[in-house]
């Protein structure tokens, strides 16, 4: 079974570059306290480590 991951924005997109805010987007968030579940699969895990700075990853 696929490992399950909780990732929760922490910090603002505020002067964050745009492509930044759209992998927020796909990832489902946007707002900070806001969290969202997926699957840890490559395609994922690599949208989290050029937003690292921004959430926080809890698995």
């Amino acid at each position: 079974m696929a490992e399950k991951i909780t990732v929760k924005q922490v910090r603002s997109t505020i002067g964050q570059k745009g492509k930044h805010l759209a992998t927020l987007k796909a990832l489902g968030l946007g707002r900070i306290g806001k969290s969202k579940e997926h699957v840890a699969n490559r395609s994922v895990l690599g949208m989290l480590r050029s937003v690292s700075h921004l959430v926080e990853i809890e698995r």
